[in-house]
């Protein structure tokens, strides 16, 4: 049994389809911060395949006693956490305070219960400002926001955490940015309010919902001078959880693995490829660049194929095709 913390957010409820699909049973903790509680329904709906729910905080160590005693949980993914980069800058303290919280409450009950198997959701932000492209994952690390400043401090709890207990068997996951979602259009990228990435702004601007997409900066040193990343389909990101917690349950120790395409795609070409693929325009304009962004990051991901057999299978037309009927199916 997995317990998924966060697992009704964007990335978490992909994961929770692809473990019921691959015969895990599914425990989700949630506190609806950045998500709707109709998402369990709809994880059922895909799947055909229960889960239990439990609402409230990973900081709630009650809660969490209450969760491994009720069931028997075999490993922990450890999605929930505030995620916007902007908003990071601006409200440092607040990140600090839930992201490594929780994270520590989360840790202290797992040695309580002797469940020492943890697949943790970090960020290619830990790379800060990158050396050398394709980013590895022995890239040298640092941050330039305090988002990413919690991932890697957590990467350092976890570290420390094996370190003082060998038995842990850890996988820190360094995603890149997950975009897309189920083709059943059931579950997809909603965030609460105004969005903070990519795919998600461009959809609603798309669906005239917002006026206008901003493009953060246009000066940066790509080919078009726009923010470069690596887009990895949602799906595909959540296979590779399937992957890390098939790793983790083999053996001890702390392993690091990229999760992303290998391909790094501009804003515009993002934009592009939207319109191509679903036949619509998105007005975007160019503004000043924004705290906290770099201009090119994208994985190296031989060490994640070599060591857990994974390969992505989407495209970014995929992505932008699911992103869309996810949106048109839900009216977003």
């Amino acid at each position: 049994m997995i317990l998924v913390t966060g697992g009704t957010g964007y990335i978490g409820s992909h994961t929770c389809v692809e473990l019921l699909k691959n015969g895990y049973e599914v425990v989700i903790i949630d506190n609806l911060s950045n998500s709707n509680n109709d998402v369990v329904d709809r994880i059922k709906k895909i799947t055909n395949k229960d889960l239990k729910f439990y609402f409230g905080d990973v900081s709630d160590k009650e809660l969490l006693r209450r969760i491994f005693t009720e069931n028997k949980i075999d490993a922990v993914i450890h999605f929930a956490g505030y995620k916007a980069v902007g908003e990071s800058v601006k409200l440092p303290l607040k990140y600090y305070d839930n992201n490594l919280y929780s994270t520590i409450c989360l840790c202290e009950v797992m040695k309580e219960f002797s469940c020492k198997k943890i697949v943790f959701s970090s960020s290619a932000t830990v790379y800060g400002i990158p050396k050398t492209l394709p980013i590895k994952e022995d890239e040298a690390l640092s941050t330039t926001n305090p988002y990413g400043t919690t991932k890697l401090m957590i990467e350092q709890i976890l570290k420390d955490l094996y370190v003082s207990d060998n038995e842990f068997s850890i996988a820190v996951l360094r995603y890149f940015n997950p975009i897309g979602a189920d083709k059943s259009g059931l579950i997809g990228e909603n965030p609460n309010g105004i969005p903070n990435n990519l795919m998600p702004y461009i959809v609603k601007v798309a669906l005239n919902k917002l006026e206008i997409l901003s493009v953060f900066g246009s000066d940066y040193d790509t080919p078009d001078g726009t923010g470069v990343r690596d887009y990895i389909h949602v799906v595909d990101l959540a296979r590779g959880h399937i992957k890390a917690i098939e790793h983790v349950m083999k053996q001890t120790g702390i392993d690091y693995y990229n999760l992303g395409t290998g391909v790094g795609y501009s804003v515009l070409d993002i934009i592009k490829t939207f319109e191509k693929v679903n036949n619509v325009k998105v007005n975007y304009k160019i503004v000043d660049r924004r705290p906290g962004d770099i201009a090119s990051s994208y994985a190296d991901v031989t060490k994640s194929y070599k060591e857990l057999g994974f390969k992505t299978i989407y495209t970014l037309e995929d992505m932008c095709k699911d992103a869309y009927n996810f949106a048109i199916k839900n009216d977003i």
